[in-house]
């Protein structure tokens, strides 16, 4: 199988509202069913798991209800960081999955992640064991030096890639990963990606793109608004 884990357990302090990131509607739906109805449609994907904040899961239920994601099947408990969280993801899939079943670990705050990359991912996944959504990196880079206002290094953007989710490994891989990563102190590492090439493990990378967008700041916001409103995918109608 290929399993959606979406990690829906942050508050969303940045965005400096009341209530988290995740759950903010926009045009009349949350952020969170955008991203649940692309998992939905795609053809490949078999089952989603959602990561949820704590207080939020019978809503999270009514609102699979109200939009029909029947794919759907469990929801578990968001941990104190995004490391915890996977983990207590990958903990209620090991009660339910084969070990060698993908999951694509993706941001709930990512609602306009496309049917090609998630095709692009399950392939890039079942080929090279790995696959890590990546864009390249346009800008220039400066390294911080001395103090956070100023800077004397280079870093050659060639060099670069700036990830996004998802990011898929199979279910085994994720489970030794984050298992090991306790036995050597590895508490707070920020994505499944950072946390294997901590532990030394390579990983493969698969095309993302501008529009894969992470809502993290209400100027994020309009940028989700404005993509709805230019000309729509088909997974978005």
């Amino acid at each position: 199988m290929n399993i959606a884990m979406i990690i829906a357990g942050g508050r969303g302090v940045r965005t400096r509202q009341d209530i988290p990131k995740q759950f903010l509607s926009i045009h009349d739906r949350p952020v969170i069913v955008y991203t649940m109805q692309a998992f939905q449609k795609h053809p490949e994907i078999d089952a989603i798991l959602v990561v949820c904040i704590d207080g939020w899961q019978e809503i999270l239920w009514a609102y699979a209800h109200q939009f029909n994601i029947t794919k759907m099947k469990w929801i578990t408990a968001g941990g104190d960081n995004g490391q915890q969280s996977i983990y207590n993801g990958l903990v209620e899939l090991k009660k339910h999955c084969d070990m060698s079943d993908l999951v694509l670990v993706h941001d709930a705050n990512r609602p306009n992640v496309s049917q090609e990359i998630i095709s692009n991912c399950i392939a890039e996944c079942r080929l090279c064991g790995s696959a890590i959504t990546v864009i390249p990196c346009a800008e220039a880079m400066l390294l911080r030096a001395k103090d956070p206002n100023s800077s004397s290094k280079v870093i050659s953007r060639d060099s670069l890639a700036r990830t996004q989710t998802p990011q898929a490994f199979p279910l085994h891989k994720l489970m030794w990963a984050h298992e090991e990563a306790q036995k050597r102190g590895i508490n707070n590492s920020i994505a499944s990606c950072t946390l294997m090439v901590e532990l030394g493990e390579e990983v493969h990378f698969c095309s993302g793109s501008e529009k894969n967008i992470k809502i993290t700041t209400t100027e994020d916001i309009e940028i989700f608004k404005a993509l709805l409103m230019a000309r729509k995918d088909d997974w978005l109608k």
